[in-house]
């Protein structure tokens, strides 16, 4: 061969390319990032639109409707998805993966603008935006105080300990939770108001005239030009009190005269607890792309020094570190590619029995790891759990060609002949096979990194690294492997008995191997005699094998104990935000006395849609080997005490999961009518609950708000010449508070001036119809008018909010799985739909993992065929045939049953990562039977060989390499099998798969491809004489 030759001749030109490969990837290695998963960009967009005060339902017909009809004209779209809630708009645009987010998002816009001018008068600006799944907070800091103020604390966070962070390098964003900032607050008293005869407005108008700053011009001396301005501004907070607002009779008012003026804080809307006490928290999220083990390590420096410089009795702590998974994961990865490598050489210093021979060909790992850092710094990839697990078990067949090429020329030295003639001829005698072999595994890995939909995505990084690494791994076998081979003599070949110590047992083991692989000649032989029954046998365990395969359960991805995990919970629909921290002080009650809970995060009301009803508690665990219960134990654990918290719902989630924080069983009702949606919502839920392993239920719409309406008499309205909008603006102000104008802080920072009706005097419905708006007098003036003579109040209840998903009004029930996998949930709840009767025009589907895990499943048989097929075409062009390559495709489904049985036996489920150990398998089992072919070929071809004598000796010289390199594959496996390590348990079906596959589909090649061969060879020669005696006829 070329190369081999060359490297032969040349061996310093070969010393000098592998340097290079080495060098290359040793930079390439130190610009990765490093991530738990690929960073993967989902094409989804949002448009959020405000609507102050609008309704659920009026938001859903006046902006949710229509911008979802202009949005799904847009190409590409694969689900339009909205959710409307009181005064709030959001539209999710989901589109199809291979669409750019970017263009999608200008398409978005566009669409959007052209109908602008239909949506309603008085809506603010639409927020259109890439909707980031990767953004979940890399670290979350609690900063508590033994004796400072609630203010005081939070000004602190947000002027110094908040900016610290945010200036360092790679950090995109810091959310506050908790706290309450200071605040100016005026609180109006409606009865000096009506005494004095002003309104809200006027309050409000006078305190923004009087509140400003407002250049006068120029002064011009002498050669100079001065501006001049008038400074109104108040430079402390109790000179509000003084200010005018208004005049009466020539007198002027003063703000203290008609409002409680305050140098206070705003009301408090959210809460952070760190082990339920009141902290506040941070949540630092990270810059796309960056590297977030790099950047949690820089922000515990930074925490050092910041505490150095807080006052006494401030502390900030790390409460929750999203970088422990995946440096855990990442490193036991590593650790398993390495023991994995350890054990594949040991496997071959067992069979090769030389160090120098192990040292040839174990070089081939290192030099083919390393170089695979080149390809992944190349295409923008990151060191990330897949791509390590990639290497990791691909450590079996980066040797395998090195296994192939040192075995082939040990056995020319030890037919004679020199190291530099060995060495050329027995590395051109398997060449071609070699080739053929490596060609197979990259037709496997390349449809797998092109797959389609979200695991193409994940799995492209894993693809790309394999079909690297094993081209490296080629092409270190045919230039470093033979020129070592050459130069480097291994005098230990000729030491035949002569050997001591642990190389004489190896050479003990050898002969033993050899008596067996003479065993092995004889059962060719037999196989050969009785060729029915041996193929009748391979029938057998194929239909076995699928038998097995249909019994197994399936899911989407296997659990994995992470360490932590998080409770969002909601409290009763008209809870304030006191009873949801007495509800959630109960369930740190609850499960506070859990040993293997090592400290909680709480937050309430947190987020840009959270309300105080809504919040979600962190639970951190100890390390795994300080705690008796694994993740999934302690969950229901904790799930049975929580059940007995009265007034509070909530759901079990994995923190930092694929695709969010949605439960793994969703399942959508849709239809118009919402009351009926209900009804079959409620029904279906009530059929789940019978389902043992189907928890956390929950139905969305399922309880409404109650609520007070203020319905405009608009006769009254019209004859006092008031419009809603006028009571709308005056209510919103008196109720909701409005922060009308700002104050400037000693540091020159903006601080809320809040006008707002005193809190005693909104605590009741009969307390607004005394509040009075101003309203025309008829004489060009104004008037007040008490609201109660122009409104009415009624109570009533209103949705929270009103989904709808592809044009159409939808309800979720949704539910979290405990111990049972996906597969036979989705079972359940196609049993129980047949039961609640859906009636015309309205429909079920699932979303959310079942939807993903069967998108999925038939992407990878997609993937399966484009291998099977790739396969075929890389040994119909190595045989120069098409009939031969099936006798080797037939090692194909003789894995099935190792590969099933394995997964049956270890209790694991049919999943991504065991479907992708069965595309690898379609590579791995032709490498042994390629072997073995090829060199019957050979022998026939060149030597002249009969075809039974060339099959026996084939099987019998190619035994070696074919056990050496299972062997070697399983081993290096062998760690990832065990699942031992953070995040095992998710990448154990795939080692499992593989192995199992392995070991039944190498077992049975043994016996079954040579008597395919020659049934084979028998049908080409029977359609050759056939095709001979027709061209005889003619």
């Amino acid at each position: 061969m070329i190369l081999s030759d060359l490297s032969i001749k040349r061996p310093i030109f070969a010393t000098v390319m592998i340097l290079a490969l080495v060098v290359l990837g040793i930079f390439s290695y130190r610009r990765l990032s490093v991530e738990m998963f690929p960073n993967v960009e989902f094409p989804v967009v949002s448009v959020v639109t405000t609507f102050p005060g609008a309704s659920p339902e009026t938001v859903e017909r006046e902006l949710s409707k229509r911008i979802e009809e202009a949005v799904n004209q847009v190409a590409g779209v694969k689900h339009v998805f909205s959710t409307s809630r009181e005064s709030v708009s959001t539209v999710v645009v989901e589109f199809r993966l291979e669409e750019k987010v970017n263009d999608a998002a200008q398409e978005v816009r566009a669409k959007v603008a052209s109908i602008r001018g239909t949506l309603p008068t008085g809506i603010e600006e639409p927020i259109i935006q890439k909707l980031d799944f990767n953004a979940a907070p890399v670290a979350a800091l609690a900063v508590q105080s033994t004796g400072m103020s609630v203010r005081d604390l939070t000004t602190l966070v947000e002027k110094k300990i908040k900016k610290r962070f945010e200036s360092v390098a790679g950090v995109g964003k810091v959310d506050m939770v908790g706290g309450q900032k200071r605040e100016i607050k005026v609180e109006l008293d409606p009865v000096r108001l009506d005494a004095i005869g002003l309104g809200v407005n006027d309050v409000v108008n006078g305190i923004r005239s009087e509140n400003t700053n407002t250049p006068l011009g120029r002064i011009t001396r002498d050669s100079s030009e001065y501006p001049l301005r008038i400074e109104g501004k108040p430079d402390r907070a109790d000179q509000y009190r003084q200010m005018v607002i208004s005049q009466r009779n020539g007198r002027p008012i003063p703000l203290s005269e008609v409002a409680q003026v305050s140098d206070g804080v705003e009301e408090k809307r959210k809460l952070a607890l760190v082990n339920g006490q009141p902290a506040i928290g941070l949540d630092i999220y990270k810059q796309s792309g960056g590297n977030q083990v790099e950047l949690v390590d820089t922000i515990k420096k930074v925490i050092a020094k910041v505490q150095k410089e807080l006052p006494p009795g401030v502390t900030i702590s790390l409460v929750r570190d999203g970088s422990i998974m995946t440096r855990e994961s990442l490193s036991d990865v590593q650790d398993t590619l390495i023991i994995g490598g350890i054990l594949t050489v040991l496997i071959v210093f067992c069979f090769i029995n030389s160090w120098r021979s192990t040292v040839i060909t174990g070089v081939t790992l290192p030099i083919s790891v390393i170089s695979a850092f080149i390809v992944m710094n190349a295409m923008g990839m990151t060191l990330n759990v897949m791509t390590l697990m990639a290497l990791s078990l691909a450590i079996g067949l980066l040797i395998d060609d090195a296994i192939v090429v040192r075995e082939n020329i040990v056995r020319h030295l030890e037919l004679g002949k020199d190291h530099m003639e060995a060495s050329r001829f027995g590395t051109a005698e398997i060449g071609l096979a070699v080739f053929a072999t490596t060609m197979s595994i990259v037709a496997v890995f390349v449809p797998v990194a092109f797959m389609k939909g979200i695991v193409g995505r994940f799995f492209y990084q894993f693809g790309i690294s394999v079909a690297f690494a094993v081209l490296v791994s080629l092409f270190v076998s045919f230039t470093l492997d033979p020129m070592l081979s050459s130069r480097w003599h291994d005098p230990s070949i000729h030491l035949q008995g002569k050997r001591k110590g642990i190389a004489r047992w190896l050479e003990l083991f050898n002969c033993w191997f050899d008596s067996a692989s003479e065993r092995y000649r004889f059962a060719i032989g037999l196989a050969l005699d009785h060729r029915m029954a041996v193929m009748g046998l391979a029938l057998a365990s194929f239909v076995a094998g699928v038998a097995i395969f249909l019994t197994l359960e399936s899911s989407f991805m296997a659990q994995y104990d992470k360490g932590e995990f998080q409770i969002s919970f909601k409290s009763a629909p008209d809870a304030s935000l006191a009873e949801t921290e007495n509800r959630m002080q109960a369930v740190l009650t609850a499960i506070r006395d859990f040993p293997e809970i090592d400290h909680t995060y709480t937050t309430i009301g947190a987020g840009d849609s959270g309300t105080v009803r809504d919040g979600l508690l962190y639970i951190k665990l100890r390390e795994r080997d300080q705690r008796k219960k694994n993740q999934f134990l302690l969950q229901r654990q904790v799930r049975e005490r929580l059940q007995q918290v009265a007034g509070l719902t909530f759901s079990i989630e994995e923190v930092g999961q694929i695709g969010g924080a949605q439960k793994p069983l969703n399942v959508n009702l849709k239809g118009d009518d919402l009351a009926l949606l209900k009804q079959l919502a409620a029904r279906l839920k009530n059929e789940l609950y019978k389902v043992p392993g189907i928890v956390d239920l929950a139905v969305t719409l399922e309880n409404d708000i109650p609520e007070y309406r203020l319905r405009v008499d608009r006769d009254k309205a019209l004859s006092a010449g008031v419009t809603t909008s006028d009571i709308v603006g005056a209510l919103s102000r008196m109720v909701g508070g409005e922060a009308i104008s700002t104050f400037e802080d000693e540091d020159g920072d903006a601080v809320d001036v809040r006008v707002r009706v005193a809190a005693d005097l909104r605590r009741n419905p009969a307390q607004l119809d005394t509040l009075k708006i101003s309203v025309p007098d008829g004489k060009g003036g104004v008037k007040l008018m008490p609201l109660g003579s122009l409104t009415s109040t009624v109570t009533a209840t209103s949705p929270t909010e009103i989904n709808r998903r592809d044009l159409a009004r939808q309800i979720t029930v949704s539910a979290n799985l405990d111990n049972v996998p996906i597969g036979t949930a989705v079972k359940y709840v196609e049993a129980a739909s047949k039961r609640i009767n859906m009636p015309p025009g309205y429909s079920l589907n699932l979303s959310g993992e079942a939807e993903d895990m069967a998108e999925s499943f038939g992407y990878m048989a997609e993937s399966l065929l484009l291998a099977v097929i790739f396969v075929y075409l890389i040994l119909a062009a190595q045989f120069e045939s098409f009939f031969e390559p099936f006798a080797i495709m037939l090692s194909l489904p003789l894995s099935i049953v190792g590969m099933a049985g394995m997964l049956k036996l270890t209790g694991d489920t049919v999943n991504i990562m065991s479907l992708i150990g069965l595309i690898m398998l379609m590579g791995l089992v032709t490498k042994n039977a390629i072997l073995l072919v090829d060199y019957a070929k050979v022998l026939r071809e060149r030597d002249g060989m009969d075809r039974r004598d060339a099959v026996i000796l084939a099987g019998h010289t190619r035994l070696r390499p074919i056990i050496m390199t299972t062997l070697a594959m399983i081993f290096g496996m062998l760690p990832l099998f065990m699942a031992i390590g953070a995040g095992a348990e998710m990448r154990a079906p795939m080692a499992r798969a593989v192995v199992g596959g392995l070991l039944t589909s190498t077992i049975l090649t043994l016996l079954v491809v040579p008597v395919m061969y020659t049934l084979l060879d028998d049908f080409s020669c029977w359609l050759k004489l056939k095709w001979r005696g027709k061209e005889f006829a003619k």
